[in-house]
């Protein structure tokens, strides 16, 4: 192994230098979260979601663990009694986290949070070293971690119209032992958001839409006022409607029942926002829910055709569909995750059918496709594809349903994808020319091996 490459490898490791948060009213908060986190303890999150009056469960805050391994403290940004900002590094990836806790000074026990991905500040960041030492070192890390029964997927990544790489690794059927191949259809997760995104901004080039127009105006008789009056189209896009998510018990009970876009907004539409729309940023899978039916709406044409007729074919994306579980989809590998200590198919935990929030599947080759459609203009304007792919909220990580990084020939767009037995990232560098890109069929765990690969890749115009 080269010196360049072991160092990179070496660079990897959970950082020794990780800070101690103040013992203020924010650090306390932030300290209660992220100790429950890293000891991956139920009865401790319960403790923390207790005392701070969080609204999302124990179990949900502590599946983070799965995506994140364990929290340290890099950098502190900011450090006032009531308002802590710091930088958090990951112990499964090298990506980092950006962490704003604010606490009420009449009510320490009331929080504001705000975790995001982030780039890693100049003073943290990792040396780039040449394109061969970049290669080998990312494949030496997916033969590390594949060997430790840690990563199952496939990778690509390709350089000025090349591709320079890819590979796959583990089983696309661990059962039958067949392994996987770099033609594989891998089930995306949210990755989905960028096609509904990109179907909206369509209808918004055509004048069938408005960013500034609500749910209301699209959706007349919405079940719910506040969310029909208040929330706007680049609400929903940004993350900042409030709208939450369409997970959990009501997921889990009405699962199989949930067959189409509509049947969720039975389900979740009577339901308000979770703070003043526009006033914070807050994930929402149920916002894209609401943008795959204002679309449907809006064209005249049923969600999944729209994207299959002016987002697929465009791009030459042959293999990439969300046709319902039941189906027959040749090459659509099993995903699998932890249960017991075991390694199980995550059929159970499957909707019925991928939606314009996420679930549908794609392959490698499709997904280079859809990036170069992308930089060529093909699906989107120049103007309206450089909104889309430039921060758009706080934070500096997320535009017009694309998560955003860096600047000048660093500047990254694309989407990650997670969920038990899947985990997926899609990177365009449109100045430095290159496609990353990383499925996976195994949980936990985030995209570590191309997220890895990106962070000392060669900047070249």
């Amino acid at each position: 192994m080269s010196t360049l490459v072991a160092a990179a490898l070496a660079a990897f490791a959970f950082p020794a230098h990780a800070l101690d948060l103040p013992d203020t009213p924010a650090g306390r908060a932030l300290a209660s979260w992220m100790n429950a986190l890293n000891a991956g303890d139920l009865a401790k999150m319960q403790a923390h979601v207790d005392a701070y009056r969080r609204k999302s469960s124990a179990k949900d805050y502590l599946a983070l663990h799965e995506v994140f391994g364990d929290l340290s403290v890099l950098k502190i940004e900011k450090n006032e009694p009531n308002d802590i900002v710091v930088i958090l590094g990951e112990s499964i990836a090298d990506d980092v986290l950006r962490a704003e806790y604010k606490t009420d000074p009449n009510d320490p026990m009331k929080l504001d949070p705000l975790v995001a991905g982030t780039d890693r500040p100049d003073d943290l960041a990792i040396p780039r070293i040449a394109q061969d030492e970049a290669l080998k070192a990312m494949s030496a890390r997916a033969d590390k971690l594949s060997a430790e029964d840690k990563f199952m997927g496939v990778e690509l990544v390709e350089s000025h119209g090349k591709v320079l790489l890819e590979k796959a690794w583990g089983y696309g059927d661990r059962e039958a032992n067949i392994p996987l191949a770099v033609t594989d259809k891998f089930r995306l997760g949210s990755m989905n958001k960028m096609f509904t995104a990109v179907a909206t901004l369509q209808l918004v080039g055509q004048g069938k839409l408005s960013l500034d127009g609500t749910v209301g105006r699209y959706l007349p008789g919405y079940p719910n006022k506040e969310v029909a009056d208040k929330v706007t189209i680049r609400m929903l896009l940004t993350h900042v409607g409030g709208t939450g998510d369409i997970f959990g018990e009501a997921f889990d009970k009405h699962r199989l029942e949930l067959k189409t876009l509509d049947d969720y907004v039975k389900l979740y539409g009577a339901r308000g926002p979770e703070f003043p729309p526009g006033a914070q940023t807050a994930y929402s899978n149920y916002g894209f829910i609401l943008l795959g039916v204002v679309i449907g709406k809006v064209s005249g044409e049923d969600y999944y055709d729209y994207v299959r007729d002016h987002i697929f074919k465009p791009a030459g994306m042959t293999d990439t569909g969300s046709l319902p579980e039941i189906e027959n989809v040749p090459g659509r590998v099993k995903g699998y995750m932890q249960k017991d200590g075991k390694w199980v198919p995550n059929t159970e935990t499957l909707p019925w059918r991928g939606t314009s929030a996420g679930g549908g599947y794609s392959t490698l080759a499709d997904l280079l496709g859809f990036a170069h459609a992308m930089m060529d203009g093909k699906l989107l304007p120049g103007d309206l594809r450089d909104a889309a792919t430039r921060s758009e909220t706080k934070g500096d990580w997320y535009g017009y349903g694309f998560q955003v990084h860096g600047t000048g020939l660093a500047h990254s767009y694309g989407h990650t994808g997670g969920a038990p037995g899947m985990a997926t990232e899609l990177r365009v560098y449109p100045a430095a020319k290159t496609v990353v890109i990383e499925l996976e069929n195994i949980d936990p765990g985030a995209p570590a091996i191309g997220s890895y690969y990106a962070n000392r890749m060669p900047l070249v115009p």
